[in-house]
């Protein structure tokens, strides 16, 4: 067998390894070659995102680079104008750019023959935060939120490295044509630390503009992960997040007299203290959920009992069973409370739950199953493991769990330096910065080598027969 491949092309190999029904990625010895001959573009590129990070809905800039990127790979070029696209440029090789879909969003679209459709998303946005982690590209930068509030900006979250990665495996994908037979659709996704981008991209119509994906693909920074690992969680990877407001009102009156209000501090406490029950005592102990108080204000002066309170509320779980649940409780708590201090229907608290939440990221067995052998096939099962599912919230789940039931997989790319990680295991040192910490700082090597092999074989190996 050893012999047969010596006289073959790499293109020969990956037909054979297909028709074997084994990973191409087995024999392609030559893909970290080319990796490591593209670093130094792909470091540069990184560094730059970092320096000039942008923020939720101002992405311009690097959607603009984003774009030019594909473009250089012979992508042609199509604009949203008001209700409609338009053609402004076209090449030969099938394949087309959309800039400003839900914003600032950019959608590579490659066909390349017959085959199944590939999404690949990253997400733009940074995070409103100074930078203090001390690297020589540290973000100095300073801007406006989209309403009109001045911050610092830094790319606290990795969105970075995972436009970087995006651009590198669309280098990749782009000279390996001849190994690969399908529709690849990359995605630069504007807003997702609001969690409104993906939905932004949809609701502009990006699943009506583009060939239906087979498989939808993301990766995330963790950066209290070694670099050069990557973990993942099949299932549900992370939460369902709601924030809710309550409007807690009473009766108010002098603090000397309080028999003659109704306080609504005191309902308010009630409620804080019973929500508690609803996770303890009526979700089942094998369910995930989490129901916290945030924010309790109420009142102005020592002697005033004020007329209402507000409470803010972010609420998580996996199931919509549990999540119906959470949000059940707390319109029948907050109800309870005010009958109990006899309050009348019309001062009932006012219960709101954000319209815009976000549902749980959910990666489909099957498909994480498949991912995860390639990856292990390629780095080791040393370097690929899997780790629990977080309570945090992704607007990835949106590719694949709206009217488009499309099976997606997200997973996690470490970016810690190894050597801070295990002195940190063994008591030696401190944690590595996690995420939105003002001190995150991934190493660019390996992480961005990582990212872009780890996300290159996948798509290869989906694009491959079985």
């Amino acid at each position: 067998m050893k012999k047969l491949f010596l006289n073959l092309s790499v293109a020969s190999i990956f037909s054979i390894a297909s028709a074997l029904s084994l990973s191409p990625m087995s024999y392609a010895d030559d893909l970290s070659e080319a990796i490591d001959k593209d670093y130094t573009f792909i470091e540069k590129l990184y560094k730059n995102f970092h320096a000039n990070p942008e923020l939720s809905f101002k992405e311009s800039k690097s959607a603009a680079r984003i774009a030019k990127e594909l473009k250089s790979l012979g992508f042609e070029v199509m604009e949203n104008v008001g209700d409609g696209w338009t053609q402004t440029k076209a090449k030969a090789n099938a394949g087309s750019v959309l800039e400003g879909v839900g914003g600032y969003g950019v959608i590579g679209v490659l066909k390349n023959g017959e085959g199944p459709t590939i999404l690949v998303r990253a997400d733009m946005d940074a995070l409103p935060l100074e930078e203090r982690s001390g690297v020589s590209y540290a973000s100095k930068i300073v801007d406006t939120d989209y309403l009109g509030q001045e911050a610092p900006v830094m790319h606290a979250c990795g969105h970075d490295v995972h436009m970087s990665v995006l651009v590198g495996t669309a280098r990749r994908l782009a000279a390996m044509k001849d190994q690969w037979s399908g529709t690849l659709v990359m995605v630069g996704q504007p807003g997702e630390e609001l969690g409104l981008g993906a939905l932004a991209m949809i609701d502009d119509g990006l699943f009506r503009r583009i060939p239906k994906p087979d498989y939808n693909l993301a990766l995330h920074v963790n950066g209290t992960d070694p670099a050069g690992s990557i973990s993942y969680t099949s299932g549900y990877a992370l939460a369902n997040v709601d924030s809710v407001d309550i409007i807690v009102k009473g009766v108010g009156g002098h603090g000397a007299v309080p028999h003659l209000a109704v306080d609504p501090i005191l309902i308010g406490s009630r409620i804080v203290t019973s929500l508690q029950s609803i996770v303890s005592r009526e979700i089942d102990p094998l369910e995930s959920g989490v129901v916290t108080v945030g924010s309790f204000q109420g009142g102005f002066k020592h002697n005033i009992i004020p007329d209402q309170a507000h409470l803010q509320l972010t609420v998580r779980s996996y199931t919509d069973e549990v999540r119906k649940k959470l949000l059940d409780g707390i319109h029948r708590i907050a109800k309870a409370q005010a009958i109990s201090a006899g309050l009348p229907e019309n001062l009932y608290p006012v219960v709101t739950i954000e319209k815009d939440n976000l549902i749980a990221t959910y990666n489909e067995p099957d498909l994480s199953s498949r991912v995860v052998k390639t990856l292990q096939a390629r780095f080791g099962e040393e370097k690929i493991y899997a780790n629990p599912p977080v309570m945090g919230g992704e607007d990835f789940a949106y590719f694949g769990r709206t009217d488009e039931k499309i099976p997606s997989f997200i997973f996690w790319l470490g970016g810690a330096d190894p050597q801070a990680v295990a002195d940190a295991k063994a008591g030696k040192g401190p944690n590595p910065p996690s995420n939105h910490s003002p001190f995150f700082a991934p190493v660019p090597e390996p992480t961005l080598k990582t990212g872009i092999e780890g996300m290159t074989v996948a798509v290869l190996d989906l694009f491959s027969k079985r």
